[in-house]
């Protein structure tokens, strides 16, 4: 186990004083639920994952609001769910291949616990907690910039440019509205097999429609989401 954590604070490129911090963040309940069976007793992540959440909320709160300072509120919300999301956080654990680490039972190996994207939303979640913990807001702050936000910028038209899985974003947006999951349907196929062009057309609850086209289903559900998230950024302002 010292050795892997060794492999985990490089990719973070911190060492913890207290390593057991780093070893609570990853360990899941179906491990302490083990050990507590047979006699032993520790501590696993939810705690640490309850205060990391929201450590990540206020750090990117007032990241957002220093680095776009002439953004309405309703954008600045829309980018916050994008970047506080079970999907954005499974990227990071990713990233950090953090399902490597993961401290779990045996029921919950067997099952695929370690490529599980809310087990690994989650332990990113208890990890910014743990830095916050071992070494105060600063270091918490600096994984969440360099890890979670990144370096965003504003593309030519407006849009956000660190948002690049527009699908993903609009399936977060619309649990954060409480509508229904966007639906895709495919409504034109043109061209040759070998230069096929699709049209994908996207709804989101009654009100938000949006076709686009592009040389792949893939792409062209993505554009489409894309303008959704558009319209409903224009209509936040």
């Amino acid at each position: 186990m010292i050795a892997e954590l060794e492999v985990l604070e490089k990719s973070l490129d911190y060492t913890f004083r207290d390593r057991s911090l780093l070893e609570r963040a990853l360990t899941h309940k179906s491990r302490i639920y083990e050990k507590a069976a047979d006699g032993q007793c520790d501590d696993d992540n939810e705690q640490l994952e309850f205060l990391g959440d929201a450590i990540l909320g206020f750090v990117v709160s007032d990241c957002l609001v220093r680095r776009y300072s002439t953004y309405p509120e309703g954008r600045l919300s829309k980018l916050k769910a994008h970047l506080v999301s079970a999907a954005r956080l499974h990227q990071v654990a990713q990233e950090l291949a953090l399902g490597d680490f993961l401290i779990l039972g045996r029921g919950e190996e067997m099952s695929g616990g370690r490529e599980k994207k809310a087990l690994l939303s989650d332990a990113v979640e208890a990890l910014i907690a743990a830095l916050y913990l071992d070494a105060g807001l600063e270091a918490a702050k600096q994984f969440i910039e360099n890890r979670v936000i990144g370096p965003m910028s504003t593309n030519a038209d407006g849009s956000d440019a660190e948002v690049t899985d527009y699908k993903s974003a609009l399936q977060e947006m619309a649990q954060a509205l409480k509508l229904p999951p966007p639906r895709y349907v495919i409504v034109a196929e043109e061209g040759p097999e070998h230069s096929k062009m699709f049209t994908v057309e996207v709804r989101l609850g009654k009100e938000w429609v949006s076709q686009a086209q592009g040389m792949s289903k893939k792409s062209a559900g993505q554009k489409a989401a894309q303008q959704i998230l558009q319209q409903l950024t224009e209509w936040g302002r």
